[in-house]
């Protein structure tokens, strides 16, 4: 998946595949950029594949860091501290009434799910995103499975799925909750969907990334406070970073560099000015936050 935004092709994650395979994806993105005289961005790519985009005259900003639970280990019944308080959470809210079901692709109730998705855009006092980040739209929802979490059958939470055949790794994507769901709704709607796919058999489940506080060049001197504060002022008010690391450690990920790739001798600033616009929305977006 691909966007332009002003002279940038901002493509979203790695390419899929053998690692021959992938280094003949990016370097077939990189010939489709020159012949439309555009530059070449790769976002939220991982630390494996970056000798690939030096390959082709990138170097690599270091964006954040995903949150990876290895289902393989992942143990609710071990008897550390972290895994007897996600216990008590998952007992507590399911003793509060909580439940969670999982909806097919094009099966979930999205006429339901419209007014939490409204009433959380409404405390965040923020508006709708788009490229790296989930939007609630009945033409993008209805290809995903959707998990609702639902008190006393009323639906006060949920979120759409991201999976893969091969069973390697699930994800969730858009995550909303209505604001006077109980306190504890969101951790609930995780566990419940680690526990869902350990036994589905699939490897490792991501919480998403969280961006770096300090963004830094990982060849160069480091980009100033004014930089990051320009490109990401919209996130930080979108999810407070902090507080969204520290929500998703109790959950005792493993965390994994990501990386912005961007051509050698280009001020990163344009490329993750770009990347930004496009996930606000467009420029005035950006602006306005």
């Amino acid at each position: 998946m691909y966007s332009r935004r002003g002279r940038s092709l901002v493509a979203l994650f790695d390419p899929i595949g053998p690692p021959l395979q992938r280094a003949e994806l990016i370097w077939q993105f990189r010939d489709l950029c020159d012949l439309h005289h555009a530059r070449p961005v790769f976002y939220q790519v991982s630390g494996e594949n970056l000798p690939l985009y030096m390959d082709i005259g990138l170097i690599a900003l270091k964006l954040g860091e995903e949150a990876l639970i290895d289902l393989t280990t992942f143990d609710l019944a071990d008897r550390n501290k972290a895994m007897r308080e996600l216990r008590y959470i998952l007992n507590r809210c399911q003793r509060d009434g909580l439940s969670l079901e999982i909806h097919a692709a094009g099966q979930a109730p999205l006429s339901e799910l419209q007014p939490v998705s409204d009433a959380w855009l409404q405390s965040k006092r923020v508006r709708e995103k788009g490229f790296s980040l989930g939007r609630f739209d009945p033409n993008y929802l209805r290809f995903f499975p959707i998990a609702v979490v639902r008190l006393q059958g009323r639906a006060v939470a949920f979120a759409n799925l991201l999976e893969t055949h091969s069973l390697k790794l699930a994800s969730l994507d858009l995550m909303r909750a209505h604001p006077e769901a109980p306190k504890r709704t969101m951790e609930f709607l995780i566990l419940s969907l680690i526990l869902h796919y350990q036994a589905q058999g699939y490897a490792r489940f991501s919480l998403g990334m969280v961006p770096l506080a300090g963004l830094q060049l990982r060849r160069g001197a480091p980009l100033t406070q004014l930089l990051g504060s320009l490109v990401f002022r919209t996130g930080e008010q979108f999810y407070n970073f902090q507080g969204l690391r520290h929500f998703k450690e109790q959950f005792q990920p493993k965390w994994e560099a990501r990386y912005l790739a961007v051509p050698a001798g280009l001020d990163p600033l344009l490329a993750l000015a770009d990347t930004a616009a496009l996930i606000a929305g467009g420029l005035p977006n950006l602006v306005k936050h």
